[in-house]
């Protein structure tokens, strides 16, 4: 392993920011519960939330856990705690007992390096270890969805008035104890709420409908025994609890020929996702192809939009619109007609029946036919052939639209989020063109 220098451990630092602030916490007066053995050092720093900051380093690689909110990695209190036991020639303090919270995480990394290891041999998994984890992971989440349940009962309770002078900390500590408790889905919909009641000018219906929406999320898990698995692969879902891909292609599948309708990406600092939108030409099923890659990776190249996909699906249980996964190499073929596209009331009936399936759903999509574009001064809408007309989203650019439809009525696909319809492709001249 080498001696550990004070240079050493802020060569780790991500930035020189992380370095300074490191520095500054290296003070053990701000510590509490520190200790160290042979592989592992951990700690509790007081920071901005009630509870401290629970901090272990395996020196083997090294590796940081850290369950403060920070996006970087090492964050500063994995360096700081670090430098501490650099500075005193390998020690911070001489407890006989590892901390139950680094204990832990240990275990759970040498778990998880075994099942690599049983992999890579060709060892199948351990059915009886594989029913301990579970069970261990849903004890762990049922505490956290609990602690979770008391802090919507408090905020209602205060009344949502008060939520636009709570600082960015009230948001990210309740998504923090969430991603410890191993529900990162329902986390990341928290941690995103903090700036959203800042900068929509309907926040408080947008707060008040999420809130409805998160604790339908509590009360579904404590009933997960009585769930369909459609449901329960809602839950899961919406929680982040995920499933393997070997699971998902052992699972239920779906031949068609499938059009790509739609392509829709997304991206913050974290993060880059894209959706891939199929319609089955003879089943009339709608599936999602979702890809994601880290802030500044690369994605898988999208397939065509228009083009028509001959392949198996292997799909994720839930609710349509289903997620999927292409079960084998898809075979670029011709389809017979574009799905037949829905009016505007047509299109909502649908999304009505989805949305009643699966009350998570966030993004609906929208096959659109004979709609025109009208600009207006509160915003564009489409009007179909029946009078019916469907609002724009403020952000969505309607030149490409007017452009490419030249006033008259066009087939449009687009996803409906947020009370507002977002185009993604429109037919124009016997073809699909992304928006």
């Amino acid at each position: 392993m080498g001696r550990w220098t004070v240079e050493r451990v802020l060569g780790l630092a991500p930035d020189p920011g992380s370095a300074r602030a490191a520095r500054a916490l290296a003070r053990p007066r701000q510590w509490s519960a520190l200790g160290s053995n042979d592989s592992l050092v951990w700690g509790k720093c007081q920071g901005s939330s009630r509870e401290p900051y629970q901090v272990t380093v395996d020196l083997n690689e090294p590796a940081f856990r850290c369950t403060c909110p920070s996006r970087k990695f090492p964050c500063k209190h994995g360096l700081a705690l670090l430098l501490m036991w650099a500075a005193n020639d390998g020690s911070v303090a001489d407890l006989d007992a590892t901390a139950d919270f680094a204990r832990a995480w240990a275990h759970d990394r040498a778990e998880r390096a075994a099942r690599q290891e049983a992999r890579a041999s060709g060892a199948g998994p351990d059915p009886e270890a594989q029913a301990r984890r579970v069970a261990e992971r849903e004890s762990l989440m049922s505490a956290g969805l609990d602690e979770f349940e008391r802090w919507l009962f408090d905020l209602v309770r205060q009344g949502l008035a008060g939520v636009r002078r709570q600082p960015p900390s009230f948001w990210d500590t309740a998504a923090a104890r969430l991603v410890d408790a191993q529900v990162p889905g329902l986390a990341e919909r928290v941690r995103t709420m903090g700036s959203a009641v800042h900068v929509r000018q309907d926040w408080a219906p947008h707060l008040l409908g999420q809130l409805g929406r998160w604790y339908l999320a509590v009360r579904a898990w404590r009933r997960r025994a009585e769930l369909s698995p459609a449901t329960m692969g809602d839950l899961r879902a919406v929680l982040g609890w995920s499933r393997r891909q070997d699971e998902v292609l052992a699972g239920e599948r779906l031949r068609d020929r499938w059009w790509v309708v739609g392509l829709s990406q997304e991206e913050d600092e974290r993060l880059l996702s894209q959706r891939t939108w199929l319609y089955g030409e003879d089943t009339g099923e709608v599936a999602v192809l979702l890809d994601f890659a880290a802030a500044g990776g690369a994605l898988r190249v999208p397939h065509v939009l228009g083009s028509v996909l001959d392949v198996e699906l292997a799909l994720y249980p839930g609710s349509p619109p289903r997620r999927a996964l292409l079960a084998d190499e898809p075979v670029v073929t011709t389809g017979s007609g574009y799905p037949a596209p829905s009016t505007v009331l047509g299109a909502f009936d649908l999304a009505a029946g989805w949305q009643a399936g699966n009350p998570w759903l966030s993004r609906i999509p929208m096959s659109l036919g004979a709609v025109t574009v009208v600009p207006g001064d509160d915003g564009a809408v489409l009007v179909d052939v029946d009078g019916t007309a469907l609002a724009l989203a403020p952000d969505a650019d309607i030149w490409p639209l007017l452009a490419l439809s030249g006033g008259h009525p066009v087939d449009l696909f687009g996803e409906w989020y947020d009370g507002h319809l977002h185009p993604c492709s429109v037919a124009a001249d016997g073809r699909l063109v992304t928006l």
